[in-house]
């Protein structure tokens, strides 16, 4: 490939994926120097948006959700395809295939087609009136106006973050809500039960009817073909209006079939420098990947490929695909941010910096759990791998900093305020394979032709965590 850096044919650099990861690496190819042509493939109609504030400040109606339109830092002087997605890769004849027919032809191409919702598995019942999902701006809109109605019961089906950020809205907003989770409480996949015990008690104290190690087994309609009720897995019938799908995320890997990529339903696999791998183990040079589509090695965490489904990484990791684009072969970077996330629900500014899953261990650091304000180190192999701070926001770069030492577990912090004696308890993640409902930095395996062994992930959700009840 050729770079505009040197006076010759810059070619063409193809982007899928619309969103934040696209836009952030449009922004960062221009400002690399970066002079050719440039297209943007985007399947859903509008020009890029945020979407955390869908299930917080969109849903409480304090901010209108065509306010969530991303900035863009300067004019990228791009071709944007909307509103038709990508549905083929070739490779030997380097073009994206689009659902309307058209061939797209690259010199280079980013990957950064993200994630959807993933959807109730029972066709029919997903089809009911007033069964939904949120992962787009038109979802947040419906949802928004569902709420605003005032159903009489709602149901949210999945306790990861975005399911408990809208069980905390319909608190906020007087709304009744049951919560179903199918592991022992809620945020277990992205926190760990030990922690997750604790969201529980404090979703509960805000009224939320928290069910945890159930599943919902069926919703069941009306003669009009409205939801009416959901049956659970242990023998409970609610009568509801409302069934908010939150089951996680399925990335959008589909359109890549037969592309000759290392690709399953995990991402796409690429190396530190966003270079995707071949199916037979090649790094190439003039495909890349970014966002939460991919798969990719820290060097803090044993080799193992993360998925992670964080704004953060997004941006950090479409910046460093875009350098490494158009720099030559010695400049390239690894992209090796720590992840971080945040969330807002109940009351409480939950932080994590790290990879929670990746632990064994956890233990409060600082604060009290009592209290409601506190933070809490995880670790491995006598390894601190990642920290959660809840309401301690400002504390958290310093775990960061001891995350990136490979400093021991438990921590010895000296803190004013942390406990005479570090307790480490079992974090308490799901098994290997168990379904979760949190996007989180999830680590997926060794390599990029590792086995999928988490078949499992994608296990019907409404499979009870024990023995199904005789019906």
């Amino acid at each position: 490939m050729t770079n505009s850096a040197n006076g010759a044919d810059p070619g063409r650099i193809v982007i899928v994926g619309a969103s934040l990861a696209g836009l952030r690496a449009a922004e960062a190819l221009r400002a690399e120097g970066y002079t050719g042509a440039l297209t943007l493939i985007g399947d859903e109609p509008h020009v890029p948006y945020d979407r955390p504030p869908l299930s917080k400040a969109v849903l409480t109606g304090w901010l209108p959700a065509d306010h969530t339109t991303l900035p863009q830092l300067f004019d990228i002087d791009a071709e944007w395809l909307l509103g038709v997605p990508a549905v083929g890769l070739d490779l030997a004849d380097p073009h994206v295939t689009l659902a309307d027919g058209r061939r797209v032809a690259f010199d280079r191409l980013l990957i950064a087609s993200g994630t959807r919702a993933r959807p109730w598995p029972d066709a029919a019942q997903a089809g009911l009136d007033g069964v939904v999902a949120l992962r787009t701006r038109e979802d947040a809109i419906g949802l928004r106006a569902r709420l605003v109605a005032e159903p009489r019961r709602v149901l949210v089906i999945g306790g990861g973050f975005t399911g408990s950020e809208i069980a905390s809205v319909c608190c906020d907003i007087g709304l009744p809500v049951t919560l179903a989770e199918r592991a022992a409480a809620p945020l277990a996949g992205a926190l760990g039960g030990a922690a997750g015990l604790v969201a529980a008690q404090v979703q509960r104290e805000h009224g939320v009817d928290l069910r945890c190690n159930v599943t919902v087994l069926a919703l069941e309609g009306d003669a009009g073909g409205r939801v009416r009720r959901a049956r659970l897995s242990d023998g409970d019938v609610l009568d509801i209006d409302l069934a908010v799908v939150a089951l996680g995320a399925v990335r959008n890997v589909e359109w890549l079939s037969g592309s000759g990529l290392a690709v399953d339903a995990r991402g796409v696999v690429c190396d530190a420098a966003c270079r995707a791998f071949s199916a037979d183990a090649v790094v190439l040079d003039d495909v890349f990947v970014a966002g939460d589509v991919a798969r990719w090695p820290h060097p803090l965490y044993d080799g193992q490929l993360l998925a992670v489904e964080h704004w953060g990484n997004a941006v950090d990791q479409a910046r460093t695909a875009a350098h490494n684009m158009v720099c030559p072969p010695a400049e390239r970077r690894a992209h090796k941010p720590l992840p971080a996330f945040w969330s807002n629900q109940f009351g409480l500014n939950i932080k994590s910096v790290g990879v929670p899953p990746f632990a064994d261990e956890v233990v409060v650091t600082q604060g009290t759990v009592v209290a409601r304000r506190f933070a809490a180190a995880y670790g491995r192999a006598g390894r601190t791998v990642a920290a959660v701070t809840v309401n301690m926001p400002r504390t958290l770069p310093a775990y960061a900093a001891l995350i990136e030492e490979r400093a021991p577990f438990p921590p010895i912090l000296h803190a004013a305020d942390g406990p005479e004696q570090l307790t480490p308890v079992a974090a308490g993640f799901p098994a290997a394979g168990e379904p979760t409902h949190s996007p989180s930095a999830t680590p997926t395996g060794p390599g990029p032709s590792a086995p999928h062994v988490a078949e499992a992930l994608h296990v019907d959700p409404r499979t009870p965590p024990g023995p199904a009840p005789l019906r």
